[in-house]
């Protein structure tokens, strides 16, 4: 591992929220799956690219992008060892050899000049302490010409999980959802912010369009509603209420989640942008 300068980032993948996002790997990538053909569609990898994952967490975008470029090769880089852990032996079950995992901090990480043809990230580029430098540190580690392409969050409008979470608010501390601009879910929620920030970084034929996708929470109601409230910001909640408040909470957003449960699953709306561009050539 190479110099990390996100410590908050690192602390908080590498304790219970990388651990909970470990143990549930298929679960978050039912959460996150619908986004993943959008995203590597804009990709455009061919069979002999190297593509670069950018907070890969376990893999599932790496191993998909490995497979799309059989005579090439796939690096997923991430903060967090306990997703890490899991990446590897996913992609050593599952039979992808041209996929790899390395442990390191994308915005200080020691790539290559040029050594990528395609960076990718599903929900893994929020999180830069300055954004500028990292997105220009993974610009120079494509090669002229490189292509980038990325999910990231949306406002808070429209995401249904997070009104279920706001209906929460007399029972549990929510508060505001993250404003775009600090590191986190929200940082580059603003596209008009977003597409500055990569000109800044060296980007050109920048491209911002809106995407959704359903993803699946759970079985039944009261499954996805133990789900989200065990999720990293759920207990982050609950921690600081009493029992009868945590019960209440929970009681009600199963209730919520009803309207969402058909056919097994619970499935709710999230709407995120993918953002593209280019290295100059």
């Amino acid at each position: 591992m190479q110099h990390i300068v996100n410590i908050d980032q690192a602390q908080a993948w590498n304790g219970y929220e990388g651990d909970h996002w470990a143990r549930n790997q298929d679960r978050w990538d039912a959460v996150n799956g619908g986004f993943d053909e959008p995203l590597l569609a804009a990709a455009e990898i061919q069979e002999c690219d190297r593509v670069l994952d950018i907070g890969c967490g376990t893999g599932c975008t790496t191993r998909l992008a490995a497979r799309r470029a059989p005579n090439g090769q796939a690096l997923g880089l991430d903060l967090s060892a306990p997703m890490l852990a899991r990446a590897r032996e996913t992609a050593r079950r599952e039979g992808v050899p041209n996929a790899a995992f390395e442990r390191g901090d994308a915005q200080a990480h020691a790539f290559g000049p040029g050594a990528f043809d395609v960076a990718i990230s599903r929900f893994g580029v929020m999180f830069f302490a300055d954004p500028v430098a990292a997105f220009a540190n993974i610009r120079r580690a494509l090669r002229p010409g490189g292509r980038m392409a990325f999910i990231c969050a949306a406002g808070a409008e429209g995401n249904e999980w997070l009104q279920a979470i706001a209906a929460l608010r007399d029972i549990l501390p929510v508060g505001e959802f993250g404003a775009p601009g600090s590191p986190g879910m929200f940082a580059l929620a603003d596209p008009g912010r977003t597409g500055g920030i990569l000109s800044a970084a060296g980007f050109e034929d920048i491209d911002v369009v809106r995407v959704e996708a359903h993803g699946t929470w759970g079985r039944s109601a009261a499954d996805a509603a133990a789900f989200l409230l065990a999720s990293g910001p759920g207990r982050h909640l609950t921690s600081q209420v009493g029992p009868e408040a945590r019960d209440r909470a929970r009681q009600r957003l199963t209730g919520i989640l009803h309207a969402h449960e058909e056919n097994g699953a619970v499935r709710l709306r999230t709407p995120a942008w993918l953002v593209t561009a280019n290295r100059p050539k």
